[in-house]
């Protein structure tokens, strides 16, 4: 068989890639038809800018779920085809087995992998870490951030003054110390998690109880019900089988989280949970002199109930876009994590790997990092511009 020519290389992938054209059709089709019924999501798709921006962060999102599932990848992003080492894009696999796709879209890397499964694949790891990753730094910031911009005093000297020690510590070299071997089997990421984790479930039941305080008789099986599966969820998270945190017998851990994956994940929520609560913190100062905070402290409502149901919603414009931006931050993260070798498996095909593998024959050959390099950068600029407009509707309202 002859190589493909770049024309048919980008049929192909448009072909591979039907899933998601229909898949984003469908979602612009709905989300647009009923866009007056959907608040500030639906007022999204009167800017242009935003639904450029959602659509290039959609795309990677569905191509990162149906390449999961194996819908789009072309081989195994692992595997290794004898004689396709740094082969060109649009080479053929020689006696190819029936079912077996017959070209390398991309190429071949330095290991004779599928460049193309490997960029696909590694959009499942964005997936899976930077949006997770992104609500728990929220969850720690905002539980802290509240409470430190309400109260002010005392409490708002040292959740400031720790806040600000994070953050001047240098990010990378913070990265290089939590993934070490040594600081790994000490089990200091996984009692980190022990912490980071917790403050989800502290969030949730301080939300419920302070809504539904003066009716017991529904709050107290909600908080039951809610924080058990919450709990089930946390004590998941942290055990791992075999480590010196296993606090779940293996039948009902319902994750099993590798360990490179858990560090990262921990190393990124403590390194953007500072920012968040300092973005937090300084909403609820300028929140709380509102009149309708006033009217609702001579209601009598509780501080909790203040923070969480007047002040918080308040502030939900200002912290929708900046998740939008945090989660391109983590996304930049990881990439570069990958990129120095932290944390993820060497084999990983997230994106920063694949380009620190493909940089170093980059003046010979191109194709294994570009591909990767070009899926970061448009996600970012996505979910950049997605940020951009959201800030323009929210400053509509």
């Amino acid at each position: 068989m002859e190589p493909l020519s770049w024309g048919e290389i980008i049929v192909r992938m448009a072909i591979q890639f039907i899933p998601v054209w229909i898949s984003l059709a469908a979602l612009f089709a709905v989300s647009i038809t009923f866009k007056r019924r959907l608040g500030l999501y639906g007022k999204l798709f009167d800017s242009p800018i935003g639904m450029i921006g959602f659509g290039l962060v959609m795309f990677w999102v569905f191509a990162g779920v149906y390449g999961a599932a194996g819908m789009i990848v072309t081989h195994d992003s692992l595997a290794q085809v004898s004689g396709l080492k740094n082969k060109a894009p649009g080479t053929p696999l020689r006696m190819a087995e029936d079912g077996v796709y017959q070209y390398y879209l991309l190429g071949g890397d330095n290991l004779a992998r599928d460049v193309f499964s490997r960029m696909i694949d590694g959009a499942w790891v964005v997936v899976q870490i930077a949006p997770l990753a992104t609500i728990f730094a929220f969850m720690v910031g905002i539980t802290l951030g509240l409470p430190a911009g309400y109260y002010g005093g005392r409490l708002d000297t040292l959740l400031s003054f720790l806040a600000n020690l994070i953050l001047a510590f240098p990010v990378i070299l913070l990265f290089y110390l939590l993934v070490t071997p040594e600081i790994i089997e000490t089990g200091l990421p996984n009692y980190m998690a022990m912490v980071l984790f917790i403050f989800p479930l502290v969030f949730v039941a301080v939300l419920l109880n302070s809504r539904y305080y003066t009716q017991p008789k529904k709050r107290t099986p909600l908080l039951i019900v809610v924080l058990g599966l919450m709990g089930w969820v946390y004590l998941s998270l942290i055990s791992e089988v075999g480590s010196k945190l296993q606090v779940l017998p293996g039948f009902l851990d319902l994750f099993d989280i590798p360990g490179g994956i858990l560090v990262v994940f921990v190393s990124v929520v403590f390194v953007n949970s500072p920012t968040v609560f300092r973005i937090v913190r300084g909403l609820a100062m300028d929140i709380k002199t509102r009149d309708y905070v006033a009217a609702a402290q001579t209601r009598g409502e509780g501080p909790w109930y203040i923070m969480l149901w007047e002040i918080l919603p308040n502030a939900r414009g200002p912290l929708i876009v900046d998740f939008c931006l945090r989660i391109g931050y983590t996304t930049i993260l990881l990439g570069t994590l990958g990129f120095f070798g932290l944390g993820l498996p060497p084999e990983s095909p997230d994106w920063g790997s694949t380009i620190n593998e493909g940089r170093k024959l980059l003046s010979i050959y191109l194709h294994p990092a570009l591909p990767p390099a070009f899926a970061l950068l448009t996600m970012v600029l996505g979910l950049n511009l997605l940020a951009d407009g959201l800030r323009e509707e929210s400053l509509k309202d």
